[in-house]
């Protein structure tokens, strides 16, 4: 285990799925002693929300599962294609976009989906949350967390 995986997590505004994907993965390498091997970032598909904080609901409903959420929002730029090793979106539209925006073809090898991480939850994309009431927040952390498990997994 000595290649280390760059990985950029990517949701619509960057203010709610990916920022926790980013939190928590981080979280979960440093406690495997893993985080040497990560460089772990997360980004939107557009600039709304650059340089803002998480969406406070996130923060507070991660902070409770013991995840700090501090990431300042940033769009996806071309060169991140080059950069990361596993660009992953949360939901098909965050996948087609990125698949179109793509420098070169060459580079599409490196758009995943989050749920294909999963390892104990059935679903085909992680929702927003923005619109939603408290569960919405804790279901996406339910399945980011179980995603991340996994791509660790995948990672040893």
């Amino acid at each position: 285990m000595d290649k280390k995986w760059n990985i950029l997590f990517v949701c619509m505004g960057n203010i709610c799925r990916s920022p926790a994907a980013e939190g928590i993965l981080r979280k979960k390498v440093c406690e495997a002693g893993l985080d040497a091997f990560f460089k772990i970032d997360s980004a939107g598909m557009y600039d709304a929300h650059a340089g803002e904080l998480p969406d406070m609901r996130m923060r507070r409903a991660a902070l409770v599962r013991g995840y700090e959420l501090l990431s300042r929002s940033r769009p996806v730029r071309k060169d991140d294609f080059y950069r990361f090793d596993l660009i992953i979106g949360m939901d098909n539209v965050n996948i087609r976009y990125l698949r179109q925006i793509a420098p070169d073809k060459m580079l599409l090898h490196k758009v995943h989906g989050m749920t294909e991480y999963l390892r104990h939850h059935r679903a085909d994309h992680v929702p927003d949350p923005y619109y939603g009431g408290q569960e919405a927040f804790l279901y996406v952390l339910d399945l980011l967390e179980d995603a991340c498990d996994g791509i660790i997994e995948a990672y040893r």
